[in-house]
């Protein structure tokens, strides 16, 4: 098994802020980690990402490539990257205070009951799922004892409800049992996930932006499995001398003093996340003329896709970039940059293959659209 942790940015430095608390002021502890706005290259897999936290029913990213790449940081980097969000106090499943697709049944009972629900904000979760979790530490417990005696449905959250409305990353995805890659997705795909055991059933909203990663040498996700991520990124190490000079410098600046580093990046930090926010409110706005739905579903056609998902998040993932380039309009560009991470991991090929690196994708999009075949 690979160890993604030692990739080309991370840090676990605090700030010099964090001394002991005097006076009931809270330290400063919170680990500084690498900016988003940093990171040297892998473009394909953060404009994935960027495209998912814009729409999370884009189904998030299954990022595949060589070891050392940067690919836990990044995700890390970006959930640092996003603003705070309102949540339920002291709900374990960090409820939206209005939106009731995003509320427990508990907070959902108490606004029945007209009880006060106190808000308070925190930054989004990431939370990092180790390849050893059990069902039950994924899904949550049911304590049955509880149940019996007291009458109440006793649930022990478990990794699916900290991250409702936040990120869920799994390392080594390619290695997780199937059982459990099911779970994730179904959870993914209808946004709650449901805990029966003895006849008790208790559900809590469960709507995420999953993010897999994996090295292809350890080996592939079953295809019924990897057509169910959203978008595919393909990622490899850089090659150019400069570049990687500039990386390995990057990483030695960080290590030395990580607030410094990081106060370079404040200005950019702050108007990404501002242009993110934008995007989202944009979003609903964003429309794609009925000739380029058309056009996207005959390339599905033509690449003998199987289901309707590539069609479907062909035209969430162009709107997304439409939204986080500040337009209503989505244009032929917008589908030809995203129309490859959207379609290439969903094609039919030889179990000898490795994923089609997007060429046919390409090949057929410019045929159907009408452009010339760059080489």
């Amino acid at each position: 098994m690979t160890n993604d942790k030692l990739s080309t940015f991370e840090g676990t430095a605090l700030s010099p802020t964090a001394t002991a608390s005097t006076n009931n002021i809270k330290p400063a502890t919170r680990r500084v980690v690498f900016p988003f706005t940093a990171i040297v290259g892998q473009e394909e897999m953060k404009l994935a990402l960027l495209l998912n936290v814009i729409d999370p029913y884009i189904g998030g990213v299954m990022i595949m490539g060589d070891r050392g790449t940067g690919k836990s940081t990044t995700i890390r980097a970006l959930a640092d990257l996003l603003p705070e969000i309102e949540v339920v106090a002291d709900d374990p499943f960090n409820s939206h205070p209005e939106d009731p697709d995003l509320m427990s049944d508990m907070v959902r009972e108490r606004i029945a009951q007209q009880a006060s629900i106190p808000v308070a904000k925190k930054k989004v979760t990431m939370v990092d799922l180790p390849l050893g979790a059990t069902e039950d530490r994924v899904c949550g417990t049911i304590d049955i004892e509880k149940a019996l005696s007291e009458g109440v449905k006793a649930f022990e959250p478990g990794l699916l409800a900290k991250a409702n409305r936040g990120i869920l990353y799994v390392d080594e995805v390619n290695l997780l049992d199937d059982h459990l890659v099911d779970v994730l997705l179904d959870s993914a795909a209808s946004g709650w996930n449901t805990v029966e055991r003895e006849g008790i059933s208790i559900r809590h909203p469960a709507r995420f932006v999953l993010v897999g990663s994996g090295n292809p040498e350890e080996g592939e996700l079953r295809p019924q499995l990897l057509d169910r991520f959203g978008m595919h990124a393909e990622i490899r190490t850089v090659k150019e001398p400069a570049l990687r000079v500039q990386i390995v410098e990057q990483r030695s600046e960080f290590d030395q003093d990580p607030p410094k580093f990081t106060e370079k990046y404040i200005l950019e930090q702050e108007a990404l996340q501002q242009k993110l926010l934008k995007a989202k409110d944009l979003l609903p706005s964003v429309e794609i003329d009925y000739d380029l739905r058309v056009k996207i579903s005959e390339v599905c056609s033509e690449l003998d896709v199987d289901g309707l998902r590539g069609d479907i998040v062909t035209n969430r993932a162009a709107k997304a970039l439409a939204a986080f380039e500040g337009r209503t309009q989505v244009t032929v560009d917008d589908i030809r940059r995203i129309i490859r991470l959207c379609l290439r991991h969903r094609l039919r090929k030889d179990p000898l293959e490795s994923i089609d690196s997007g060429y046919k994708v390409e090949k057929a999009f410019n045929r159907v659209f009408g452009l010339e075949v760059t080489e």
